[in-house]
This record gives C-alpha cells, sequence and structure tokens, in this order.
C-alpha cells in the first residue's frame, strides 16, 4: 500500500497513520536500528540492575533510595511504548500504526511520562524533608507515606493521559494521516487536525498536561529554593547532604528541559529535526542515563555496586 492510497477515504475517523520520523536512506536505517537497538539494551539492562539493587541491598531501602525503583521501573516502561514499534518501523517500506494503536501508544507515553514527572516532585519533597526537617525525617516520610507518594504518582499520571487520550481520538484528522514524527505524540496530531473547535481542544489538551507537568516541576523547585536556602544558612553538615540532590537535579534538568521545549515551543516544519532530537533525548536517551547517573554520583549507590560486583565475584 503507497503513502498515496494510505491518504484516500474519510480522514476525519482515519483508521491508519503514516509515521515520517525515519529516514528512507538505507544506511541511515542500519545506523539508526543499531543506535536505538543499543539504547534499548542499555535502558533496560540498567534500570533493571537498579531495581534489583535497591531490592536486595538493605542499606539503599531508606525513602531516597526506595524512589529509585519505581523511578527506574517507570523508565523501561516509558522506553518500551514507543521504542520496540520504531526498531520495528527502522526497515519497513511502510511506517504505518493504527488509529487505535496511535491513541493507545500516547495513553501509555503520557502515563508513563506524567507518573515520572511526579515522582521526580516527590523525590525532590523527600530531599526537602531530609535537609530542611532532618530530626522529623523518620517521622514525616514514613514507608507508609513513601508507598502513598508513588501511588498518588500512577494515579494522577494514569487519570491525566487518560483524558488527554481520549481528547485527541475525538479530534477530526481531515489535512492528513501523515505524522512528521518518529510515534505518536499529542502536539504532532494537532498539528493534522483540522476540528472546528480547534482552539479548544488545544487549550484543555495543554491545561491538562500543564497541570501534571509544569505543577510538578514547580513543587520540584520550591522544593530545591528551600533546600538551597538552607544550605546557604545552616552548617557544613547540610551541605555535605546537599550533595545527594545532584544526581536528581541532574535528572530534573534532562526530562523537564526536553519535555518542556517539545511541548511549549511553537512548532514549524524548520523544526523538525530539532524536534526528534528533543524526542530523543527525553523519551530515550533520558530514562537510558537515569541509571548511570545515579551510580556514578551517589556514593551509596556506587558502595552497594561494588558490594554486588564482589559477591558475584
Amino acid at each position: 500500500m503507497s503513502p498515496e492510497s494510505l491518504q484516500r477515504g474519510n480522514l476525519s475517523s482515519p483508521t491508519v497513520f503514516l509515521l515520517l520520523g525515519f529516514s528512507s536512506v538505507y544506511r541511515a536505517q542500519v545506523t539508526l536500528c543499531l543506535c536505538f537497538s543499543l539504547v534499548y539494551l542499555v535502558t533496560v539492562l540498567g534500570n533493571l540492575f537498579i531495581v534489583t539493587l535497591v531490592w536486595l541491598d538493605a542499606h539503599l531501602h531508606s525513602p531516597m533510595y526506595f524512589f529509585l525503583g519505581p523511578l527506574s521501573f517507570l523508565d523501561i516502561c516509558y522506553s518500551s511504548v514507543t521504542l520496540p514499534k520504531i526498531l520495528g518501523d527502522s526497515f519497513s517500506p511502510q511506517r504505518t500504526i493504527s488509529f487505535v494503536g496511535c491513541i493507545t501508544q500516547i495513553y501509555f507515553f503520557l502515563c508513563f511520562g506524567d507518573s515520572e514527572c511526579m515522582l521526580l516532585a516527590a523525590m525532590a519533597y523527600d530531599r526537602y524533608l531530609a535537609i530542611c526537617h532532618p530530626l522529623h525525617y523518620p517521622a514525616l516520610m514514613s514507608k507508609k507515606m513513601c508507598h502513598c507518594l508513588v501511588a498518588i504518582s500512577w494515579l494522577s499520571g494514569s487519570f491525566s493521559s487518560l483524558i488527554q487520550a481520549f481528547l485527541t481520538a475525538r479530534l477530526p484528522f481531515c489535512r492528513s494521516n501523515m505524522i512528521d514524527h518518529l510515534f505518536c505524540e499529542v502536539p504532532f496530531l494537532l498539528k493534522v487536525s483540522c476540528s472546528p473547535n480547534a482552539l479548544l481542544n488545544k487549550a484543555t489538551l495543554y491545561v491538562l498536561a500543564a497541570t501534571i507537568a509544569v505543577g510538578s516541576f514547580l513543587l520540584t523547585l520550591v522544593s530545591y529554593v528551600h533546600i538551597i536556602g538552607a544550605v546557604l544558612q545552616k552548617a557544613a553538615g547540610t551541605q555535605r547532604a546537599f550533595a545527594t540532590c545532584t544526581s536528581h537535579l541532574t535528572v530534573v534538568s534532562l526530562f523537564f528541559g526536553a519535555g518542556a521545549i517539545v511541548y511549549l515551543v511553537p512548532h514549524s516544519s524548520s523544526s523538525k529535526q530539532m524536534d526528534e532530537v528533543l524526542a530523543l533525548l527525553y523519551a530515550f536517551v533520558t530514562p537510558m542515563l537515569n541509571p548511570i547517573i545515579y551510580s556514578l554520583r551517589n556514593s551509596k549507590v556506587k558502595g552497594a555496586i561494588r558490594k554486588t560486583l564482589n559477591r558475584g565475584v
């Protein structure tokens, strides 16, 4: 089936979308396929290692490290929503995805992404309590509270993404069913929609996205404003405690920075390559880097890794 035939029919309710993100040059396809395969392998193995490490090592059962397990699990799920499909399409002459498959991909991509936003905010709140209220920290950040924060992250991400996916599914697509991107994502479906209430639909979708993403970012920002204030006022012990925040700050900067540019900056045809680079950064590269960042920048995690490797030897 040719791209022209895929565009025929009633595009207000398309049965398939055509993804245009991949290059048609064979060598480029081979290179991209190898790169994505390596990224996905490192992402899955690295994050599985962190989940196993946190579960097995008793020294990592404190609240600060408890959140690493759910975060790594989210990263595996987040990458698995898009990368296997992209790898399957890398040599396909018709890189298509069904309408239902596209909406399903949007739902799970937003679900895991929104949940990760909330979980990163919960981790920032944990560091705020540990540094600004160290005497009350064990009582305030109990095991029950940790589980509640993880559950809230998952539930809020699921609810928000369900509404966004439902609203996206109701959009009419009468311009084209070609999505100029690597995978299905809300901003790129809005570009090919011709809804008479397009502005209202876009506003609703962006408000929902902002409620989770911007809300969790502001919570993270407020937590770190208080943390930095406490570090500047207190003794060296607090400054040493602040060193445990550097890995979290690095992950937050990568994840929120690239995501904000994709969702908040206006898109144009000339920015296609930049859109794809940013999508690669926050959708694929950040989940791969998270276990590496936490492993290299945290002494307790590095100690647990050395202990585990010595046991294996």
